[in-house]
């Protein structure tokens, strides 16, 4: 069972160059397919998860959530997709008209391309890059200058501010972030992520890594914009932030890379740190997707918990708790390694 997407993927190439098309295009068809398949689990899985994500909260604010479309109410998200794609797109007189219209299609985009070097299964990476893990945070930081496009063509000193107070947020936190990574790095010696699981088989690294999980879940948290780290969309004082001037399927798009983000960044979670694709019983590929939704309830469970961080206090305490810890972690590791070494040539 295992076997089936790469027997599949043979498939393809197979019959492509049966028809004439030289290995590269076959090869790049291929990629191409591999992509569009990428597009449509991430737009199933949004559906699911917003749907998911209202219900956890209905059960943690001790409510209903939805249940009036379908069984369990799970058809209230298509019904929402409906509305917004039928909803009016109201462009501004005074926008800049290029920013505005193409921010959120960048950050789509970008989320999307995020995907390509996630392996959900032995040699099942679409792309499997020697640097995946450097071009997994290399692409995802490029989410801050859409936010801020958004900001700063809505022409809205609202807007405007929600998008300060975001980029602020996310360059302080993506430090720690990316810190935090360092002692895995050290201790499996790779960035290419197949590689990093592949030295989970027998002990995951959130038994040697326990610091770093700390730092990166919080940072990660931070990142997403999620609660309680959702200051730059805090309605009370700033409407909808950045997407305040954004009305139907512009705002969803904005939205849909929310949660195409939380998917990928809890996936690289479950990389680093749960052992990816080992586990018992099941098959390979379905060991991450099972355990990245575990990480994603974490995620709502945290979000429908915990009150909102004063905007001082978030970034304080990134610059002096988080980023020491993650430098902390670094010195450690490295001592671990090196004593480790030690006991061996004893």
């Amino acid at each position: 069972m295992d076997l089936w997407f790469t027997n599949i993927a043979n498939y393809i190439v197979q019959l492509l160059m049966s028809w004439g098309f030289p290995y590269f295009w076959a090869d790049l068809i291929l990629l191409l397919i591999q992509w569009m398949c990428v597009l449509a689990i991430v737009v199933l899985d949004v559906i699911i998860l917003i749907w998911l994500e209202r219900k956890a909260a209905g059960f943690i604010q001790m409510r209903l959530g939805p249940n009036r479309l379908g069984p369990f109410g799970i058809f209230q998200t298509i019904a929402d997709a409906i509305k917004l794609m039928t909803k009016e797109d109201i462009i501004p007189n005074k926008v800049d008209k290029w920013i505005f219209l193409t921010a959120p299609l960048f950050m789509i985009f970008i989320s999307v391309m995020l995907y390509l070097v996630l392996p959900i299964g032995e040699g099942l990476a679409v792309v499997d890059l020697d640097v995946g893990l450097l071009y997994f945070l290399s692409l995802s930081s490029l989410t801050t200058i859409c936010v801020l496009m958004a900001g700063w063509g809505s022409n809205n000193k609202w807007s405007l501010m929600g998008a300060m107070r975001a980029v602020a947020q996310m360059i302080t936190y993506e430090v720690p972030l990316i810190l935090s990574l360092l002692g895995i790095v050290m201790i499996t010696g790779s960035l290419r992520l197949s590689d990093i699981v592949a030295a989970q088989s027998h002990v995951w690294l959130i038994i040697m890594q326990p610091l770093a999980l700390i730092c990166y879940f919080i940072a990660a948290t931070a990142e997403l914009n999620r609660g309680p780290f959702d200051m730059p969309e805090a309605e009370q004082e700033l409407t909808a932030g950045a997407y305040t001037e954004y009305t139907g399927m512009r705002w969803a798009l904005f939205f849909l890379a929310e949660y195409t983000n939380l998917v990928a960044v809890s996936a690289l979670f479950v990389c680093l740190f749960l052992g990816g694709w080992h586990g018992p019983f099941l098959p390979q590929w379905l060991w991450i997707p099972v355990k990245t939704y575990v990480v994603i309830c974490v995620f709502f469970w945290i979000k429908w918990t915990f009150p909102r961080i004063r905007m001082d206090h978030l970034m304080s305490f990134s610059w002096k708790v988080l980023i020491p810890l993650s430098l902390l972690n670094i010195v450690l590791t490295g001592f671990g390694i090196e004593i480790f070494a030690w006991v061996r040539g004893l």
